[in-house]
């Protein structure tokens, strides 16, 4: 029951931490930096891996 719970848990966590990503990426400052840099920020990027992250791991314990 707790692996079950905690799957839940952590693909809801992994897609806010995309969407939120998704979200600064729109953003003037990052739309900014991304056409002088050529790539996304950091911040931007650990929210994407961090989300793919969480939702990988709940997957794997939803599956057990």
């Amino acid at each position: 029951m707790n692996k079950k719970l905690l799957s839940i848990i952590l693909l809801v966590v992994g897609a806010g931490l995309i969407f939120w990503g998704y979200q600064l990426s729109g953003s003037v400052s990052s739309q900014f930096s991304k056409s002088l840099t050529g790539s996304f920020s950091d911040k931007i990027m650990l929210h994407y891996i961090g989300g793919a992250v969480c939702i990988a791991v709940g997957l794997f314990l939803a599956k057990k």
